[in-house]
C-alpha cells in the first residue's frame, strides 16, 4: 500500500515556518512509520522499520509480549518474532543489531556502533554513569579486569555464573560482579552475546559477537558522531523540540545544542512554529506528510511514538502516565496500559494481559477518551483480534469498557 506523501514547504534559510498541529501529527506518524502495513511483513520489513525508528527500546516486563516485539507490531502487524530475536542475538553472520545504552536500554541498528563509542570511551574514563558504577574506571579497575578475563577465557557468561566465584577470589559479591559487568557493557568491552532464561543478559567480547565489518568500521570524532545522531533523532521524529531531539538518543544539552546548531546552519533541521507549541521546533528536511494517516496500532509505553509524556501531550492531548509501580488501589486505568492509535488521534487506552496459560488476550479495562469517534470500540476490539493471533493466543477476553 502506497503512502500519498507531499512536501509541507521549502523554505529559505532561516525563516521560520508555520506548521499546524494536524500537519505536525501527520509529519510524525509518517516519521514513525505508521499508516502503512504491509500484507505480509517479512525481515527486510522488519528491518526497515527498525532502521526507520534508529532503535528499540528493551524492557524486561513480559504481561504482554517483551518491549521491543511491539513496535514492529504496531507498524507491520503480524510479523515472525523470531526473526527480531535472530537479528539481535543470533549468530554473528545474521546479527543486524546490538545492544548498549541509547535510550534507556536499547537494541540499535548496527551502523549506530561507531557513533556511540564516544559514549563508551567516556564511561571507560569514569566520567558517566552512578558513582558506583565509575568506581570500576579508576580504584576498583583491577577487579573489572579480572571479570573481563574470566569472561575472555570462558566464554559467554550470565551474571548469575559469577555466583560460584564469590569464594575463590576473596573480593567478589554479587553487588559488586553486577556492577563490574555493567561498567564493562557501558564502556564496550563486553556486549551481549544473547538472552537467556527470564531474559538474563549473556556477556561475551563483542570481537565474538559483532561482525567485524562493524567493529572495523572508523570511529568519528565525537563532534561528527553527536551531529549524526541528532539527524537520526530528528529523521525519526519528523518535527521535535531540541528537547525531544536530545532525549531521543539521551544526549545531554552540551552533547547535543551545538549538534542541533550545526545541522540547522547545513539546512538539515528546518525551523518550524508548530501551533500551539511553546517551545521553538525543528523538521528534518527530507520530512514529509501523508494527506491523511489511515489504520490502527496499539502502542507499548516504551514506544518512541509515546515515551516522551510531554511530546505525546503536545502533539495529541493525551496525558498518560505508565503505572506498573503504584499501587493497584491508586492506578487510574490499570498495570500494563496501552494507548490505541486509530488513524491520527490517540483515542483509548488498554489495560492488557496475555494469559498464556488459558490462551487468552485479557483486555481488563477499556478507557476511551472524550473524543473517541463511534467506531472506536470496534475497530479497537479488531486490532485486539489481531495482537492475540500474533502471540499465538486463542481468544480476546473483554472486562471494564467506560
Amino acid at each position: 500500500m502506497a503512502v500519498d506523501l507531499y512536501p509541507l514547504c521549502t523554505p529559505s534559510r532561516g525563516v521560520i515556518t508555520s506548521l499546524s498541529l494536524k500537519d505536525a501529527r501527520r509529519v510524525t506518524l509518517a516519521a514513525q512509520g505508521f499508516g502503512a502495513r504491509p500484507t505480509t511483513a517479512g525481515a527486510g520489513h522488519l528491518q526497515r522499520t527498525i532502521d526507520r525508528l534508529g532503535l528499540l527500546q528493551i524492557d524486561s516486563v513480559n504481561v504482554l509480549a517483551r518491549a521491543h516485539y511491539l513496535p514492529g507490531f504496531s507498524r507491520l502487524g503480524s510479523f515472525d518474532r523470531t526473526l527480531l530475536e535472530r537479528a539481535a542475538w543470533g549468530p554473528r553472520r545474521q546479527r543486524r543489531l546490538f545492544e548498549y545504552w541509547a535510550h534507556e536500554a536499547s537494541l540499535l541498528p548496527l551502523d549506530l556502533h561507531p557513533l556511540l563509542r564516544w559514549r563508551m570511551a567516556r564511561a571507560d574514563r569514569g566520567e558517566i554513569g552512578y558513582r558506583g558504577l565509575r568506581r570500576f574506571a579508576d580504584e576498583l579497575r583491577p577487579q573489572a579486569q579480572a571479570v573481563l578475563d574470566r569472561i575472555a577465557g570462558e566464554g559467554p557468561l550470565t551474571a548469575a555464573d559469577f555466583e560460584n566465584g564469590a569464594s575463590r577470589s576473596g573480593w567478589w559479591e554479587w553487588s559488586h560482579t553486577k556492577h563490574a559487568l555493567e561498567w564493562l557493557f557501558w564502556s564496550g568491552k563486553i556486549t551481549t552475546a544473547t538472552r537467556r532464561g527470564s531474559f538474563a543478559r549473556v556477556y561475551d567480547l563483542p570481537g565474538r559477537v559483532l561482525p567485524k565489518a562493524v567493529l572495523d568500521l572508523p570511529t568519528p570524532d565525537v563532534a561528527t558522531a553527536q551531529r549524526t545522531l541528532i539527524e537520526r533523532s530528528a529523521r525519526a521524529l519528523g518535527v521535535a523540540t531540541a528537547a525531544d531531539l536530545r532525549d531521543y538518543y539521551r544526549l545531554k544539552p552540551d552533547e547535543a545544542d551545538h549538534a542541533i546548531a550545526a545541522q540547522a546552519d547545513a539546512g538539515v533541521l528546518v525551523p518550524v512554529r508548530v501551533e500551539g507549541w511553546s517551545q521553538k521546533a525543528w523538521m528534518h528536511r527530507d520530512a514529509r506528510a501523508p494527506r491523511r494517516v489511515c489504520g490502527e496500532a496499539l502502542l507499548a509505553p516504551f514506544d518512541p511514538l509515546i515515551w516522551e509524556r510531554s511530546r505525546a501531550e503536545r502533539l495529541f492531548g493525551f496525558h498518560y502516565r505508565i503505572e506498573i509501580y503504584v499501587p493497584q488501589d491508586k492506578r487510574t486505568h490499570g498495570y500494563y496500559v496501552l494507548p490505541f492509535l486509530m488513524d491520527e488521534a490517540l483515542v483509548a487506552r488498554v489495560d492488557l494481559k496475555a494469559d498464556r496459560h488459558a490462551g487468552v488476550l485479557l483486555a481488563h479495562r477499556i478507557t476511551l477518551e472524550p473524543a473517541a469517534p463511534p467506531d472506536a470500540v470496534p475497530r479497537l476490539l479488531g486490532e485486539l483480534e489481531r495482537m492475540a493471533s500474533w502471540l499465538g493466543l486463542d481468544a480476546v477476553r473483554i472486562g471494564e469498557i467506560r
